[in-house]
């Protein structure tokens, strides 16, 4: 699993930028260059979701970021437009992420789930997500935070990539871009783990899971007290 994630990794971020620079250094035009770059991960994209049986929420968000990037670069306009086509639909999941937070799960739920739920760390806790979820408030609370922190971070990358799209000569954006994506994932997941310790997340004897030891549950999300047999 390791091995897969760090292939799409490479597909989608590092040949991409390798290849702008093999181009560059081989004459094609800056414009022709950046489309040839923004379409690869695409493709690359398309391939996985037609071979990949994992087709859930997540992927199916990676696969249409993928291809709206794509569609932005054929969009006619300048080159430093085309450079800066990734902070728009960064900025655009920046306020999904946040914008989540009043959905019946938010973002950051969906997207981190299929990495901790099945944990060894977290095997001692009884219940599934979705009933800590419905039972959990402080749970719940959790990743309507969570949300908040990615949605935040990732309005902020959105800025730095128009600020250096804009401002910062063209040839070097390209890696500026990807170092940027690897500095912005490295502090999402040292900050969002951090909040995630300190809350008791990975402890099953954290005051976060403390109804489910005494018995003292809330009632489902939208219940009350007195149907849940908890009153």
């Amino acid at each position: 699993m390791r091995a897969r994630q760090i292939v799409r990794v490479a597909c989608d971020f590092v040949v991409p930028t390798a290849l702008f620079y093999v181009l560059r250094a081989l004459g094609v035009g800056l414009y022709l260059t950046l489309v040839v770059t923004a379409v690869l991960p695409a493709g690359f994209a398309v391939v996985r979701w037609l071979r990949s049986r994992e087709k859930d929420g997540l992927a199916l968000y990676m696969l249409t970021m993928l291809v709206l990037s794509a569609l932005v670069s054929l969009v006619s306009g300048s080159p430093r437009f085309l450079l800066a086509r990734e902070a728009l639909l960064t900025g655009v999941t920046g306020v999904w992420f946040i914008a989540s937070v009043r959905a019946a799960r938010p973002l950051a739920f969906h997207y981190t789930r299929p990495m901790l739920e099945g944990r060894r760390r977290l095997a001692d806790i009884p219940g599934d997500w979705d009933q800590l979820w419905e039972r959990l408030p402080r749970f719940r609370r959790i990743w309507r935070t969570g949300s908040v922190l990615w949605g935040v971070a990732l309005l902020a990358d959105s800025v730095a990539r128009v600020v250096m799209a804009y401002t910062l000569p063209v040839d070097t954006v390209p890696a500026l871009g990807t170092a940027l994506y690897a500095g912005t994932s490295v502090v999402l997941i040292v900050v969002t783990n951090v909040y995630y310790i300190a809350t008791g997340l990975y402890d099953s004897r954290s005051r976060l899971y403390h109804p489910l030891r005494a018995g003292q549950l809330a009632p489902p999300q939208g219940m009350p007290a007195e149907e849940s047999g908890t009153a």
